[in-house]
């Protein structure tokens, strides 16, 4: 389950970009959830789980997207502390760099109490890092395997006439 959730998390990295046409739900779902979750800890707050989803949100123009309009992704975030408390961050991307940064009006409350009201989150200079790749084969490494042993047991019965101490026992 672990490998799978890590290899979703690197198909969102791989999918992102920073100018609007690459601005997608999953790239600013995937980012508010590390850089709040990150900021929450820097506040003090032990988070135990935070899961954030992105939806359309529009264009600041209001009309349909342009090249001069810039694009708009809603997200909600859910999530709970070590000690039960609610975590909600709401708000308003418009820009967003794998796992360094999003930008717009985020609003993040715990148990009903505000803990921040920022333009953005994290740092948007801030390189990606590599996705991984993984090889193109896989190559096991060479380890001698262990040689199997077989033993072998053969029993035979002999039959000895001419030896008077070796008589037949009953039911054999």
């Amino acid at each position: 389950m672990t490998a799978v959730a890590g290899l979703a998390v690197l198909a969102v990295g791989g999918a992102v970009a920073c100018e609007p046409g690459g601005l997608n739900t999953a790239t600013v779902a995937y980012t508010t959830d590390r850089t709040a979750t990150a900021r929450l800890e820097r506040e003090h707050v032990d988070v135990s789980w935070l899961s954030c989803t992105g939806g359309d949100g529009g264009t600041a123009t209001g009309r349909s997207p342009s090249s001069t309009a810039s694009t708009i992704i809603s997200v909600d975030c859910r999530g709970r502390t070590e000690d039960g408390k609610d975590i909600t961050v709401k708000g308003r991307v418009t820009k967003a760099v794998d796992g360094a940064c999003v930008r717009g009006d985020l609003l993040a409350t715990v148990d009903g109490k505000e803990r921040f009201h920022v333009n953005g989150l994290g740092d948007c200079a801030a390189t990606p890092g590599p996705a991984y790749t993984p090889p193109a084969t896989y190559r096991p490494p060479s380890v001698p395997r262990p040689v199997p042993t077989v033993t072998v047991t053969v029993t035979r019965t002999l039959w000895c006439q001419t030896d008077p101490s070796c008589r037949p026992v009953a039911g054999k």
